[in-house]
């Protein structure tokens, strides 16, 4: 098994909709654009990765979204050194309707309350769905490291409850932890690097903004 070095989770730059709550009511989530504050985090995003890989192959997974394509293209990684494929399972999390502002307002507070994981959109997904979904492209991605001569690079570029949902299946993490963490910042990443005994471990950590609390026995 082919074993990549590095697994690099990338979220990506700003845009419309993360300045703008309002353009939810006009447009659909996919279709949204990158801010020209996005288009520059995603350059520079692409600076910092173009000097990590070097002249090694990378394995790309881009959410099907618009915004996470432009940052793929902005990133300015070399063509010739890159696969890369569009991934459904790695889309945002889906919110349901947004064309009622007020009806969204209130969801946001219940899902504060009731917790991020669990609560799910009405018409739309949970956190819990889209940790299936997450799980099942990485079954998809686990049986792509069969091929002997598999990149030593994979990059996702994603969104940022999806990035916290990928390490939380990849590392077991409970759902209490998965709650204590932020999402990353526009065009922040997170790498899973291989080390000693075939085991993965972040880079650096997701900010942590409260204390988990457990349940029982798994915490």
């Amino acid at each position: 098994m082919a074993r990549p070095r590095r697994i690099v989770l990338l979220r990506h730059g700003e845009s419309e909709g993360n300045t703008d709550d309002t353009v939810y009511e006009r447009e659909p989530d996919h279709a949204l654009h990158l801010t020209e504050a996005g288009w520059r985090q995603a350059t520079e995003a692409g600076g910092r990765l173009r000097e990590v890989f070097g002249e090694e192959w990378v394995s790309a997974y881009v959410s099907p979204y618009r915004r996470t394509h432009q940052t793929f293209r902005a990133l300015g990684l070399d063509p010739r050194r890159v696969r890369i494929r569009e991934e459904p399972r790695l889309r945002e999390q889906d919110w349901g309707n947004w064309q009622d502002a007020e009806d969204v307002r209130l969801q946001k507070i219940y899902r504060d309350a009731y917790g991020h994981f669990f609560y799910r959109f009405a018409q739309g997904e949970s956190g819990a769905d889209v940790y299936d979904r997450v799980g099942a492209f990485l079954e998809s991605l686990h049986r792509s490291f069969e091929d002997p001569d598999h990149p030593p690079n994979v990059l996702l570029v994603t969104h940022g409850l999806t990035m916290r949902l990928f390490c939380m299946r990849w590392f077991h993490w409970t759902v209490a932890e998965f709650e204590s963490l932020s999402n990353p910042g526009n065009a922040e990443s997170r790498t899973l690097l291989l080390g000693t005994g075939g085991r993965y471990h972040l880079d650096r950590p997701f900010e942590r903004w409260c204390t988990p609390e457990s349940y029982g026995a798994t915490g």
